[in-house]
C-alpha cells in the first residue's frame, strides 16, 4: 500500500484542529501540528508531531517546509470570538489575515499548492434567505467575519496568480466531542452555547444567560445550525482527498440544514442530562444575526459528504460525556 502523504495542521491543538489531527492519523496520514497554544492545549495533540510556534513566524515556517514534504496544509489557527473581534479588531486582522498571508507566502516559496481553510458562516452577516447556500451575498457584520472573508479573497487571488488550489469550508456552529471520548471542547473563556449549558448542568456555573429574546424567530431567541465536530472532520478529509486527486478550488457551506433556537438547545440539554437548568434573560450581544442555517447540498453533491451524527441529541450526548469525564 502506498503511504499517505504528510499534512501540516495549523491550530491543531485547538478544538476542531485536534479532532482533525486524530482523524487524519486514523486514516493513515502523517501529521505535523503547529500551534502557539494561545487558545489550544498541548495535551490535545495526541497524534503525530507537535511544534509549538506561530504562523506569523516566517523563519519557523521555512524550517518546517524545508524539513517536511507537506502535501497540503489545513489551517485552523484563527481567533474566533465575535465579541472580542468587535472590541479588538486589530488582534483579529493581524492573526486571522496577516498571519494567514504569511503562511500562504511560505507555501508559495516552497511549492506547496494545496490548502484547506477553516472559514465561517459569519461571512454572510444577516441572511437574505435561509437556508444559506454558497451563492448568498457575503456581508459580514463583525470583524471576525470580515477577517475570514478577506482570507477567502486572498485564496482566490493566490489561485489565479500562483496556482494555489484551496477548499474553504464555511462552518455554521461546530459542536459536540470525539465519539471515542478522547477529545472535546475546551475554551477559556467558553462562549459556545452547548458547552455553556452543559457547564450549568454539571454545576460548573450556576445559570445560563440567554442573550436576546426579541429576535424575529419562533421563540425570540437566536437560531443556529449545529454540526458535529466529527462530521466537520469528515468534510475536511473529503476536501483533502479532493485536492490530492487534482480537484479545483472550491467553497462549501457545512451544516445540518436545520436550525435550533437557544431555548430549544437548552431543552435538549435538559432532556439528555436529566438536570434542570437556571436560565436568565440578558440583552442582545453585538454582531449576532438572528438566524444562521446552512444549505450544505453542494458539499454533499461534490464531495460526497454525509453526516454521521446529524441529531442534536447525539451532539449533546457526546459533549456531555466529555463534560462529565474530562473537564474539571
Amino acid at each position: 500500500m502506498t503511504p499517505k502523504p504528510k499534512i501540516l495542521v495549523t491550530g491543531g491543538a485547538g478544538y476542531i484542529g485536534s479532532h482533525m489531527v486524530k482523524r487524519l492519523a486514523l486514516e493513515g496520514y502523517s501529521v505535523v501540528t503547529l500551534d502557539n497554544l494561545s487558545t489550544g492545549y498541548a495535551d490535545a495533540v495526541r497524534y503525530g508531531e507537535f511544534v509549538r510556534g506561530d504562523t506569523g513566524d516566517a523563519a519557523l515556517l521555512d524550517k518546517l517546509f524545508q524539513q517536511h514534504g507537506f502535501a497540503a496544509v489545513m489551517h485552523f489557527a484563527a481567533f474566533s470570538l465575535v465579541g472580542e473581534s468587535v472590541a479588538d479588531p486589530a488582534k483579529y486582522f493581524q492573526n486571522n489575515v496577516c498571519n494567514a498571508k504569511n503562511l500562504l507566502d511560505a507555501m508559495n516559496r516552497h511549492g506547496v499548492r494545496r490548502f484547506i481553510f477553516s472559514s465561517t458562516a459569519a461571512i454572510f452577516g444577516e441572511p437574505d434567505y435561509s437556508p444559506i447556500d454558497e451563492s448568498h451575498p457575503a456581508r459580514p457584520i463583525n470583524p471576525y467575519g470580515r477577517s475570514k472573508l478577506m482570507v477567502e479573497g486572498l485564496l482566490d487571488d493566490y489561485s489565479r496568480a500562483y496556482g494555489l488550489r484551496s477548499v474553504s469550508l464555511r462552518y455554521f456552529n461546530a459542536a459536540g466531542a470525539d465519539p471515542d471520548g478522547e477529545l472535546g471542547e475546551r475554551h477559556a473563556p467558553e462562549t459556545h452555547l452547548i458547552p455553556l449549558v452543559l457547564q450549568a448542568a454539571s454545576g460548573r456555573r450556576d445559570r445560563i444567560s440567554v442573550y436576546g429574546t426579541d429576535y424575529e424567530t419562533g421563540d425570540g431567541t437566536c437560531v443556529r445550525d449545529y454540526i458535529h465536530v466529527w462530521d466537520l472532520c469528515e468534510a475536511h478529509l473529503l476536501a483533502l482527498e479532493w485536492l490530492l486527486a487534482g480537484g479545483a478550488m472550491r467553497v462549501f457551506n457545512l451544516g445540518n440544514g436545520q436550525g435550533y433556537s437557544v431555548r430549544e438547545v437548552i431543552e435538549v440539554v435538559k432532556r439528555v442530562t436529566g438536570v434542570d437548568i437556571r436560565v436568565e434573560e440578558a440583552a442582545r450581544r453585538a454582531g449576532d444575526p438572528a438566524v444562521l442555517v446552512a444549505d450544505a447540498a453542494l458539499a454533499e453533491r461534490e464531495l460526497g459528504w454525509r453526516r454521521r451524527f446529524p441529531a442534536l441529541d447525539q451532539i449533546v450526548q457526546h459533549a456531555w460525556a466529555w463534560e462529565t469525564s474530562h473537564v474539571r
